[in-house]
């Protein structure tokens, strides 16, 4: 299945813009009457065929629509903190993605050394990602906050943090099947004793991702699959 990304899809006509339009008849070679499938990021997939393979406008009319196109039962918030190597974050954002999750907010914590993100290259990977794996809902990439302006408004969520220190209970223990969840993920060097104090103040609870000590981006997408896990 050949995935397309059209946010701004309506109706049951789409053209594709000019570079869509070139990667779908020039690289592709879709040609009239070939079938394609676009999705919407807001869990839509359109299956459609393309009427007029125009390489700089490429029109194609949608023949049906299917709503919550492969919806999860949960609803998965990672808070992280961004890395001073961006290939490491992006590989975080990409498998991330494949696996699934509802949003992204990038944490300026205490020992946190990249102190910027670029976001709109984040939502590219995302994404390139979402295409890649048959996703037709889009992750939410949140701009960059402070550690302290986040615990304070984390909303109607379990809430927990993940560290390497002290009294830590299973992800399995904390979490029951369909819950919404929100969970920190921590600098190398892992949170201050400072920020988990403020932590538990503010309703999370410390989680253990087991006994190996994870870099952060393998910590991200440990806790994905662990969610993922618990919703089989």
């Amino acid at each position: 299945m050949q995935i397309f990304y059209t946010p701004d899809i309506h109706g049951m006509e789409y053209f594709f813009n000019e570079d869509e339009s070139k990667h779908a008849i020039r690289v592709l070679r879709l040609n009239t009457g070939d079938p394609v499938h676009l999705v919407d990021g807001k869990g839509n997939l359109f299956e459609g065929v393309i009427e007029d393979p125009k390489p700089k406008r490429c029109k194609v009319l949608v023949t049906n629509v299917i709503k919550e196109f492969e919806k999860r039962n949960y609803h998965l918030h990672i808070a992280i903190s961004p890395l001073k190597n961006p290939d490491r974050f992006e590989w975080f954002l990409e498998k991330s993605t494949e696996i699934g999750i509802d949003e992204i907010t990038p944490v300026l914590c205490e020992r946190t050394e990249k102190k910027n993100l670029n976001i709109e290259r984040c939502n590219r990977i995302i994404e390139s990602a979402m295409k890649q794996s048959l996703k037709a809902y889009h992750p939410v990439m949140h701009s960059f906050i402070k550690y302290e302006d986040f615990i304070g408004k984390t909303g109607n969520s379990v809430k927990m943090i993940a560290s390497c220190e002290g009294d830590r209970k299973r992800i399995g223990d904390c979490y029951q099947h369909g819950q919404r969840v929100t969970i920190m993920v921590g600098p190398e060097g892992d949170f201050t004793p400072n920020e988990m104090t403020k932590a538990q103040q503010a309703g999370f609870i410390p989680v253990t991702l087991g006994s190996s000590r994870l870099r952060t981006e393998t910590a991200g997408v440990a806790v994905c699959h662990s969610i993922s896990f618990l919703n089989l």
